[in-house]
């Protein structure tokens, strides 16, 4: 079982949504890869700390002190994710673990630092955006790939980082960031796609498509 400190719950309530509404302690433990009655005691400890709200059978949502903790710690976590496959040459689904590490370790002196050198960016390697110094997190204008129909010709904007195999099979076909793609199918049995990838036809499972955010051609300077 994953040992997870309490940032790690703020910012998996925060991915979650947590900010605007309440997050079921199922889904929570899903996230984290953990047993409910383990959540159940952290939400618990969080909610004394006042870094959350908890009501039981209603789920948890981020108090003003834990937003503000849960950005600051995705914002690091983000910053370092850069660092690793700009500097170091780490792949993209290689940099979570170490960042998740680097994280913890991290000042607020360090953090301005990276964020200088690195030339503020506003998203991290998968597309992320990465929250501002005061915890404002800009809000994504792309869809799933799963929105899109046959015809459609979009660029690939974000993948999810939940998943290292997802980003490594997106690799293998050829998806990243700034990819042009058509969508050439779409199943209706089971909501897979068929798209064209560089005069290719790709298939692209509905469980992956969903992990894959685009916008139509012609949007920010496609």
């Amino acid at each position: 079982m994953k040992n997870q400190s309490k940032e790690d719950y703020l910012k998996a309530i925060l991915k979650l949504g947590g900010d605007a509404k309440g997050v079921s302690t199922s889904a929570l433990a899903r996230a984290l890869g953990i047993g409910d009655g383990s959540v159940t005691d952290m939400v618990k400890k969080l909610a004394a700390r006042e870094l959350i709200v908890y009501v039981p059978y209603q789920g948890v949502s981020l108090t003003t002190r834990g937003s503000k903790l849960a950005h600051t710690m995705m914002r690091r976590h983000r910053l370092w994710e850069i660092f690793l496959t700009k500097h170091l040459g780490y792949r993209w689904d290689e940099v979570h673990d170490e960042a998740e590490n680097l994280e913890h370790a991290t000042s607020g002196e360090l953090e301005s630092r990276l964020s200088t050198m690195l030339g503020h960016p506003d998203t991290d390697p998968h597309g992320q955006p990465v929250p501002t110094p005061d915890g404002t997190m800009p809000t994504p204008d792309d869809r799933p790939l799963t929105d899109f129909e046959p015809g459609a010709r979009v660029k690939i904007t974000r993948v999810s980082d939940d998943d290292s195999a997802i980003l490594q099979h997106a690799t293998l076909m050829g998806l990243s960031l700034k990819t042009k793609i058509t969508v050439m199918e779409k199943r209706s049995f089971d909501g897979s796609l068929v798209v064209l990838v560089d005069g290719k036809e790709r298939f692209i499972s509905r469980e992956v498509a969903a992990s894959i955010f685009a916008v139509p051609r012609g949007r920010r300077g496609s």
